[in-house]
């Protein structure tokens, strides 16, 4: 007699329940979930013992300035100053721009002269004085051209080239309302407009004058930032009047003298900021950076560093769910009515990718809130980030390791050997991401732009700003493709090693 042909006449949500069931009723499953979620939070935790901040004197690390959206921004710079009523506009010619830069590594008690490439100077229009006070600014850099930039995020480029007695720069800025504009010229004549910036709420007094500021001359290979500084000549200042006053903004000293230091190998030292003025010539020497903060305090990802540990419990848990056979009896009716093999694969995908997102997004926003509050309490500085942005770091975080559950899952299907499939889920998603922070930067870059380690991109809190030299790099938390860009290589990877999976599973027939 010919033995009848099963059919596949349960539905999915029948499959789907009887793997939520079989998940469920696998105890050490479900405790190793909950472990793996514990690894995020102990070692998060624990990290912050790592951060070591002293402010002068032994006090507390000083306070990240916050900018208008909330950002985290350098607001370090010299500024010469007087109060502007209502609208108006400053016009300054810029005929010199030259700075020092401390002698690189192991002799750095030496100077020599040099202007690093985003040192500035020119016209800035300020709230107040607050560091992270709104702000507009015409000036021309050290190797990137004139600019107009506000609000520390803002950048629009000008014309290229630099500045000298032979080539000076026209720069002028104007106040009509919250509307502040910059312009530049080559001759003081024939005016182009670089930008605009809209300021609401902008005080009817505000602070205009002549600004220099250097930041730090930074080399990844050596992961060192030099300390550097800059001075510009400035004439044909439009303003006039002895109420200019000079500040060392950001700095724990203002000077409104010239401030020479002491010489080293017959340079002048480093000083924090000075201005000499002589006729209509003035003549600022600045340092620090008016930009936006990329490695002020520990940042919103650093609290979920257990992440990745965690992830080998998850992987090795999702492997063997793979490899879990149906509970006999509990949802189907015969022998006769099974479910196709794709089917409960992608059931299973559905329970393991909502059961470990959700036990993770738990973590992942226990860890950074009471990390935060502890170190806060600690005298220590947390990098202040926009809501959305801590939101999407904590989700991200529980979609990034729910994504790997499934792709682990996958890769069971496909091996059929669970040793296997657990060693290459732990090569793609965590080794790849390991070696990534410890290898040269040009291999660390490939290996997170190729493999699923990818993925962790979806962590980076503070994006890279072009107008901002830094040490973008790994171990720092910045990542060659974008947050989502690089979540969704990890995603192409699980579809693919999913796709894979179900069409072997077809052709096996099982």
């Amino acid at each position: 007699m010919m033995k009848p042909k099963r059919t596949d006449s349960v539905g999915f949500a029948q499959v789907l329940r009887s793997e939520w069931t079989t998940f469920c009723q696998a105890r050490g499953s479900l405790i190793a979930m909950v472990v793996a979620a514990l690894v995020t939070v102990l070692l998060g935790l624990a990290a912050t013992g790592l951060m070591h901040c002293e402010g002068p004197n032994g006090s507390a690390c000083p306070p990240v300035p916050i900018g208008p959206g909330g950002e985290a921004v350098r607001d370090k710079f010299y500024f010469v100053h007087q109060p502007l009523a209502g609208d108006g506009s400053m016009t300054v010619r810029v005929t010199s721009l030259s700075g020092l830069i401390t002698y690189p590594p192991p002799n750095h008690d030496q100077i020599v002269p040099g202007v690093v490439p985003w040192a500035k100077a020119g016209i800035m229009i300020k709230e107040n004085m607050k560091q992270g006070s709104a702000y507009a600014a015409m000036m021309i850099t050290g190797s990137h051209g004139t600019r107009m930039q506000y609000n520390f995020t803002q950048d629009t480029a000008g014309s290229p080239g630099g500045v000298s007695a032979q080539s000076p720069r026209w720069l002028r800025l104007t106040r009509s309302g919250d509307i502040l504009t910059g312009y530049e010229s080559t001759d003081g004549t024939r005016w182009t407009q670089i930008g605009t910036a809209h300021l609401v709420g902008l005080p009817a007094t505000v602070q205009i004058g002549l600004f220099v500021t250097s930041p730090g001359d930074v080399t990844v290979q050596e992961h060192a930032s030099r300390l550097t500084q800059a001075t510009a000549t400035f004439d044909h200042v439009s303003l006039h009047g002895n109420r200019w006053t000079g500040t060392s903004v950001g700095s724990l000293q203002d000077k409104s003298a010239p401030s020479v230091g002491n010489l080293i190998n017959g340079v002048p030292a480093l000083s924090i900021g000075s201005f000499n003025r002589s006729g209509d010539t003035f003549t600022v020497t600045g340092s620090g950076d008016v930009a936006p903060g990329t490695e002020e305090g520990w940042t919103t990802e650093r609290f979920l560093i257990g992440t990745v540990f965690g992830l080998i419990v998850v992987i090795i848990v999702a492997v063997f769910f793979s490899t879990s056979g149906r509970l006999p009896g509990r949802i189907y009716a015969s022998e006769q009515a099974n479910p196709k093999p794709g089917r409960v694969l992608v059931a299973k995908a559905i329970v393991i990718s909502l059961v470990t997102f959700t036990i993770q997004l738990v973590a992942a926003a226990i860890t950074v809130q009471l990390g935060k509050h502890i170190m806060l309490s600690n005298g220590k500085t947390v990098q202040p980030v926009a809501p959305l942005i801590e939101l999407r770091v904590v989700v991200g975080t529980a979609a990034l390791v729910g994504v790997v559950a499934v792709f682990a899952l996958a890769l069971g299907a496909l091996f059929q050997r669970r040793v296997v499939a657990v060693i290459v889920g732990f090569i793609l998603a965590v080794l790849s991401f390991i070696l990534a922070n410890l290898a040269p930067l040009a291999v660390s870059q490939w290996l997170l732009r190729l493999t699923p380690a990818a993925g962790f991109a979806i962590q980076q809190s503070i994006p890279e700003y072009p107008q901002v030299i830094g040490l973008y790099t790994p171990p720092a938390g910045y990542y060659p493709l974008a947050p989502w860009a690089g979540f969704s290589v990890l995603c192409g990877y699980t579809a693919l090693a999913l796709g894979l999976a179900v069409f072997q599973l077809h052709r096996r027939g099982t």
